[in-house]
């Protein structure tokens, strides 16, 4: 599978006080054409801050380094018209809806300006296409939604409106950041059903952002583990749950809750989760970690091939080979699903 998307040692800094602070440090991910990748890890890991680096809407004074390059075009150089164009092909779709839409313009506005404004489109024929695209994800009676503003619309519809806009601008690759996290669960897997359906249907390659490993797994081809703004682990995501390569995705995957086992208390991380600059020296995860060892703490880990995927732990061959419960270690289990 081609690459669409690649990033390679991607560092960001912010000024925080009049001091930079670092909240992503050597970040490298790719995204193939038509493939979904997720992108897990608990609050402050940075996944939000990689969709924001990509899509280059960092805030005043962000620093970065590394590559980020688009159908090999570096991402970091584009200026003026050449951006404009590049997030017409990567559309980014938010967390929370009302604090990305205008309250005091209508849901049309929001939904025909980019075309109006960067495809010089006219407004009458912008509106219709706005119309179909509404009606694709599910909202119907389009017209009459186009004189709306946003607080006359549920939170449901208006994350539907949300991925409406960056539908409408045919999109190659779509940033989903979050996009259910304010929905109940009803609407949640509604909205999800949507956009993996239409994803299918367009061909769109999708990087989506998310804290529930087992969504991830229901709608992506791979999955990318961060931990203090760094990667700990890729993998395919139908081994993602059963076979963890990093101890930080192992301990995401024994939090979850499930139906197929009792237990009175559901294990827990010692610790706090670390932002990138407050992480030491070796390994991020080395102060949490329950496998730590001298050389974690003494080296960083690059991120290196392992089982069909990537791992950045130094001890990961160690741990694939060590016991599971019967005695059997995981190789012999023969749970070690191909790669990319």
């Amino acid at each position: 599978m081609s690459a669409l998307l690649e990033v390679a040692g991607l560092t960001v800094r912010l000024p925080v006080g009049g001091e930079p602070r670092t909240v992503l440090s050597d970040v490298s991910l790719r995204v193939g054409e038509g493939e979904a990748v997720g992108l897990v890890g608990e609050s402050g890991s940075g996944k939000s801050m990689t969709a924001r680096s990509i899509a280059r809407l960092l805030p005043p004074g962000a620093h970065a380094e590394g590559s980020i390059r688009y159908r090999g075009t570096d991402v970091l150089a584009l200026r003026r018209q050449a951006l404009r164009e590049f997030r017409s092909e990567v559309a980014v779709v938010f967390q929370d809806p009302r604090a990305h839409i205008n309250p005091l313009r209508t849901i049309g506005d929001f939904l025909t300006e980019a075309l109006r404004v960067n495809r010089r489109v006219r407004r009458r024929e912008a509106e219709e296409r706005a119309v179909r695209v509404l009606d694709e994800v599910g909202v119907a009676d389009g017209r009459r939604r186009l004189r709306q503003y946003p607080h006359e619309l549920s939170g449901g519809l208006l994350q539907r409106v949300m991925i409406a806009g960056a539908l409408l601008s045919a999109p190659c690759l779509l940033l989903a950041d979050e996009p259910t996290t304010a929905l109940d669960v009803t609407t949640q897997a509604e909205v999800m059903a949507i956009l993996d359906e239409l994803r299918r249907e367009r061909g769109l390659a999708l990087l989506f952002i998310t804290h529930d490993l087992e969504l991830a797994a229901a709608v992506c081809d791979r999955t990318v583990v961060m931990y203090a703004g760094r990667v700990m682990e890729t993998q395919a995501s139908s081994s993602l749950h059963d076979l963890p390569l990093h101890p930080y995705t192992a301990a995401l995957g024994a939090a979850r809750p499930s139906l197929e086992r009792r237990t009175d208390r559901l294990p827990t991380t010692p610790g706090r989760p670390l932002s990138a600059f407050e992480a030491p020296a070796g390994c991020a995860f080395g102060t949490r970690c329950p496998h730590v060892a001298e050389r974690c703490r003494a080296v960083r880990p690059r991120l290196r091939p392992l089982a069909g995927g990537e791992v950045a732990c130094v001890r990961a061959e160690e741990l694939l080979a060590a016991p599971v419960g019967d005695g059997r270690s995981r190789d012999e289990e023969g749970t070690v699903a191909g790669g990319d």
